[in-house]
């Protein structure tokens, strides 16, 4: 890879961070979705309901303490629910409650309104959505086949 492509990689992966940054220290986003961890595993979990504790801790990159952390503490608040898996009784299928629904319906709403008026175009939205989508699907396949 030349230094040109390095410094745009660079300077990509820098300004979705500061997106991130700006989007999680919202007033609106910090009082809906608790620990930034919490969020992210809550989100996955609204993602894809009935998903198994190992594939949501592989997908957030939490480390099994902190993901089982992070798991008692939605439990705990109402927002997942734990059902064993009937396939296999030795497997636990996360789901989110009717509260998380209700809150991460605000959560959407809160973010919707922080980024309108900042990115009001619809193809840019879905050319923003549809590349953010490609690069998380390959961080997440390089992670599960062990590249480096």
């Amino acid at each position: 890879m030349d230094e040109e492509q390095t410094s745009r990689l660079f300077e990509l992966a820098d300004l979705i961070l500061a997106v991130g940054r700006h989007i999680q220290a919202s007033k609106e986003a910090a009082a809906e979705s608790g620990t930034p961890m919490e969020g992210a595993v809550m989100r996955y979990i609204d993602r894809h309901p009935g998903t198994t504790a190992s594939a949501a801790a592989e997908a957030t990159q939490l480390i099994s303490s902190n993901f089982s952390r992070a798991v008692r503490n939605l439990e705990t608040a109402g927002y997942v629910r734990r059902d064993v898996d009937r396939q296999d009784a030795r497997r636990v299928l996360l789901f989110p409650t009717d509260k998380a629904q209700e809150n991460l319906q605000r959560l959407r709403t809160a973010w919707s309104h922080l980024l309108e008026e900042t990115v009001a175009d619809s193809d840019e939205i879905d050319a923003a959505i549809s590349t953010l989508r490609n690069i998380e699907a390959r961080l997440v396949a390089r992670t599960r086949g062990g590249a480096g």
